[in-house]
């Protein structure tokens, strides 16, 4: 039997009364209290290296004038960060995104943490997903919307699990919502090259699950695709097998032909509610 929640977006996606809502803040004052435990937490600890010698100072010349000071710093940059980081992630911070059809329409309503504003859909000038890697790992994703009144950045809260939610499944449900208006979603990649070590970079195992592609047709791909490669002994081998190598892929290479295959593969899906989907101009 499939459990109720085995969609990948079952934890962020919801059908409401009025259409499907994606969320990126479950809750509100959990949000808020999480970011001001960050900021008053945060000051202490980047001063503890500099508290050490001011307390041998203090003890040297006899007087604890420098540790109040310096302790003084710290409430004071506390006081000033915690209104701050509450005023941005109140009035900044996006809690969801949601699509309604009004009439013949297509409405997004963008919720913050006291207000909301509605866009047309005919209005988006594009959709990004954006994924930020280190190393092997994946720092954030969110989604970024361009509309005719400027960028507005939708990431998930502190807790959240849409940091934990597969980037395609994501992409295929923003396809759907946006391609009925010739809407394009587009998924960017950054990855950061001196975080990355050649042992974490692709297989030819890893680009063939990558790509979703055979593995006998990755080598074609890769040099018509100009992927980098190195060959190198692994960690693991280096004392024992030091003759042994291997080639691996660049991963940023890898991730843009990734993108470029799926966008092959999107076009060439039957039509969404019967509107063939085209790139926005």
């Amino acid at each position: 039997m499939t459990a109720p929640n085995a969609h990948p977006l079952a934890d962020v996606v919801s059908v409401t009364a009025a259409g499907e809502r994606l969320v990126f803040v479950p809750r509100r004052v959990r949000e808020v209290v999480t970011e001001i435990v960050g900021v008053v937490v945060a000051p202490p600890v980047i001063a503890v290296p500099f508290l050490i010698p001011i307390v041998g100072v203090a003890l040297a010349i006899g007087s604890w004038v420098v540790l109040w000071a310096a302790l003084g710093l710290i409430a004071l940059a506390i006081g000033v960060l915690v209104p701050a980081v509450m005023f941005m992630t109140v009035t900044k911070t996006v809690r969801w995104i949601e699509f309604r059809r009004q009439g013949s329409t297509q409405q997004l309503v963008i919720a913050y943490f006291l207000r909301s504003s509605t866009v047309a859909v005919a209005d988006l000038q594009r959709v990004i997903l954006s994924e930020r890697f280190e190393a092997d790992q994946r720092k954030s994703l969110e989604v970024v919307l361009h509309t005719r009144g400027g960028r507005v950045a939708c990431k998930p809260g502190s807790l959240s699990p849409m940091s934990r939610v597969s980037a395609e499944a994501l992409l295929d449900w923003l396809t759907i919502q946006l391609g009925p208006a010739g809407i394009e979603v587009e998924h960017r990649t950054k990855i950061d090259p001196r975080t990355v070590h050649p042992d974490e970079w692709y297989s030819e195992a890893g680009l063939a699950a990558l790509w979703d592609v055979p593995a006998d047709e990755v080598d074609s791909l890769v040099v018509r695709h100009g992927i980098r490669t190195r060959t190198f002994t692994p960690r693991a081998a280096a004392l024992y097998s030091p003759a042994k190598t291997i080639t691996v892929y660049d991963p940023a290479g890898a991730h843009d032909v990734a993108e470029e295959l799926r966008r092959k593969r999107t076009m060439s899906r039957p039509p969404v509610d019967g509107v063939q989907e085209t790139p926005h101009p």
